[in-house]
């Protein structure tokens, strides 16, 4: 019995997770949806993408990586 209700327990995992990555493509989905409307309405879509990873980064993770920038730019001169 024992051997019945573990794998009951794994199918029920496995499940879920199914129903999960099923959701995830929708809202992936969703995602690209978007961006193509916003890129019919003119906007860059690359420069938006970065944003979008800047807005989750912390604010001083995002100052750290700013200042880094700045500083390879500016020793290979793209300023």
């Amino acid at each position: 019995m024992s051997d019945n209700v573990a794998a009951d327990q794994l199918r029920l995992f496995i499940e879920r997770i199914e129903r999960l990555e099923e959701e995830k493509k929708g809202i992936a989905d969703d995602v690209k949806d978007v961006y193509l409307e916003a890129k019919a309405n003119g906007y860059d879509t690359k420069t938006m993408r970065a944003i979008v990873r800047l807005r989750r980064m912390e604010k001083n993770a995002r100052q750290e990586a700013d200042a880094l920038l700045e500083t390879y730019r500016s020793a290979l001169g793209l300023d």
